[in-house]
């Protein structure tokens, strides 16, 4: 019986030591194996196996891209004005054996790395340019750091500046120029909005003189039409008059030509002629000899005057 449970046993350690030499690396990590306290070999993602007592996991290691916030800094400008700056680092593990041994505390080294480096970047700027600086100030340090943190194993992807703190009195004389400005912004937009607003009252009256005289011109070009037409039709109207009299005297003519009268008729026309020229005013008519010579004449010229 003894030897049995000295089997089992047995068997259960050889498993127990089997399955603990089965190692799976899930995606997006690295397994650093060292054999004898050397290093081995770096697992990828998959199944693994290591030799029982001479192998060991020295390092496991996260590729995926990770994200370190560091506390606020504090550095000094160019015009010595001290503020607090605190600094986010993106970075990722390209070489997991370079990270396992090229440095202790690979975070703390970046930290430190980051302060050292703001420090130098902002010891070359005052602040103005330090406030207005922060792309600048983030491809400087993204570059710098990469350069260093390379025999890592670690590439820097970003780095951004989260917050820049200065003092109260920094503060409040910012605060200060800020509404300052403001107020001249606002004066200025002010009197622009005055300036144009006089402009385009100006602008109105210049444009409603000018329509004003443009139709004060028509009115008047429109009267001298109306008096130019009604002269033109008063003198066609006369025109005609004229025409219709002398096609009246013609067409009498005409008629007494045609009717062929005798003499007698003809002096008693020349009669007439002279009692409507006399209009009923002459006192006296002169008739010619040759109508005197007619005695029925004489009579009718008589009664014409008498009646006149």
């Amino acid at each position: 019986m003894g030897p049995i449970i000295a089997i089992v046993v047995l068997l259960i350690v050889i498993l127990v030591i089997v399955v603990s030499c089965i190692k799976i690396v899930p995606q997006a990590h690295a397994v650093v194996v060292e054999r004898l306290g050397g290093y081995l070999d770096t697992w990828s993602v998959g199944l693994h196996f290591k030799t029982p007592f001479i192998d060991r996991i020295a390092k496991r290691v996260n590729l995926k891209e990770q994200v370190v916030d560091f506390p606020p800094q504090p550095v000094i400008t160019k015009d010595n004005v001290t503020m607090q700056i605190d600094t986010v680092v993106y970075f990722q593990i390209t070489d997991p054996k370079l990270f396992a041994y090229g440095v202790e505390n690979p975070i703390m080294a970046i930290e430190n790395l980051t302060a050292t480096t703001l420090r130098n970047i902002i010891g070359d700027l005052e602040l103005d340019e330090t406030l207005t600086s922060r792309e600048t100030i983030n491809t400087k340090m993204r570059a710098s750091l990469d350069v260093a943190t390379d025999p890592w194993g670690i590439k820097v992807n970003r780095v951004e500046l989260k917050n820049i703190i200065p003092p109260q009195a920094i503060q409040d004389a910012m605060e200060k120029q800020m509404k300052a400005e403001r107020e001249r912004r606002e004066a200025i937009l002010k009197a622009e909005g005055e300036k144009k607003s006089t402009i385009l009252v100006a602008e109105g009256k210049k444009e409603s003189a000018i329509l004003d005289a443009e139709a004060e011109k028509q009115a008047a070009i429109l009267r001298a039409e109306a008096r130019k037409e009604a002269t033109i039709r008063e003198a066609e109207g006369q025109a005609e008059a004229i025409l219709k009299i002398q096609q009246a005297n013609a067409d009498g003519l005409r008629f007494l030509k045609e009717a062929q009268p005798d003499a007698g008729v003809l002096q008693l026309k020349s009669l007439e002629a002279f009692a409507k020229a006399a209009d009923g005013k002459a006192t006296k008519i002169i008739i010619p000899s040759e109508i005197q010579g007619v005695a029925g004449l004489a009579k009718s010229v008589v009664e014409i005057a008498s009646e006149k």
